[in-house]
């Protein structure tokens, strides 16, 4: 069985000790007819996961994530065949014990883009970046309204309101230089995002290397898109902060060729906006990841969302 996990500490003690998790997921297994395979943990994920055999992905959320297996099970119940890059199908998915929930799905196969990415050819980076724009453009096409009961934020206004009141706040709790910190306001308020509500698009958040995957022996074609669990409803260019910053890395050909497939282009300075507010949003962290040679918001716009 999974002992409670509904805070910090308890996280911190449980969901990494294999000791804990793995009795817990191997009688999961056996529940769910699939028990007697090799199990697997993945190394990446902030919670377990586990391959089951060739077929199978079980993913646990304890309590304290909860409602982010809740916004899985919908997203990939809702996406399943609707994109032209494969998502995983839905197997099972409910309660647990102790305020966990599951997701049983079906496995993609190739490997992770972002260890790939150094043995693509340039010819094949750029043919993926144009596959990830049509799968963004496919993402963002879909109605939204099916799944608005269960993804925020809900307000999208109010949402950015909030995000802007503790911009500088959270960026320099996580160590952004003063020289950084102290020109968000003013970058803010000369190019927000847009206060009325924008068209409502379904929203990955995280569509980035990290989270697809390709195979030398589809010709280094997608061949999958995952993890959903962050997905929210808003405004389609929030969606392009992880882009810019995790697919195509400052690279501007390589964001031109993906924005063409997806059909429009984005203001910089927009994106670089939708940066500072993101949920996750951690500018220091993006600047030792990139390092790049602007010394302001507005140039960083350019280099890092900028196309040739």
């Amino acid at each position: 069985m999974l002992p409670v996990v509904e805070t910090d500490e308890q996280w911190d003690a449980v969901v990494p000790d294999e000791s804990m998790m793995r009795p817990g997921a191997e009688a999961l297994c056996a529940r769910l007819g699939v028990g007697g395979l090799p199990l697997e943990r993945f190394a990446e994920g902030s919670v377990p996961v586990y391959a089951v055999g060739d077929e199978h992905v079980l993913k646990l959320f304890p309590a304290a994530s909860a409602r982010d297996g809740l916004t899985e099970q919908r997203v990939l119940d809702r996406l399943y065949g609707a994109l032209p890059v494969p998502t995983p199908a839905l197997r099972d998915a409910g309660e647990y014990v102790n305020g966990w929930r599951y997701i049983l799905m079906s496995r993609l196969p190739g490997e992770g883009l972002a260890p790939a990415w150094p043995r693509l050819p340039q010819p094949d980076r750029v043919r993926i970046a144009h596959d990830c724009g049509e799968a963004l453009a496919a993402l963002h096409a879909l109605d939204p309204e099916p799944l608005a009961d269960a993804l925020g934020p809900g307000d999208w206004p109010a949402f950015l309101a909030r995000q802007r009141a503790g911009a500088v706040a959270r960026q320099r709790e996580r160590g952004l230089p003063e020289a950084w910190a102290e020109q968000i306001p003013d970058f803010l308020a000369a190019a927000p995002p847009p206060t009325a509500t924008p068209r409502r698009a379904l929203l990955h958040t995280e569509f980035m290397r990290e989270h697809l995957l390709t195979d030398p022996a589809t010709g280094w074609r997608l061949t999958g898109l995952i993890d959903f669990e962050p997905a929210m409803i808003g405004d389609p260019a929030y969606d392009l902060v992880a882009v810019g910053l995790f697919t195509t890395r400052g690279d501007r050909q390589l964001l031109g060729r993906l924005l063409a497939a997806y059909g429009r282009p984005f203001d910089p300075r927009l994106l670089m906006a939708y940066t500072l507010l993101h949920v996750y949003s951690n500018l220091p962290w993006y600047l030792r990841e990139l390092r790049p040679s602007a010394r302001t918001l507005d140039a960083l716009a350019e280099e890092w969302f900028g196309v040739a």
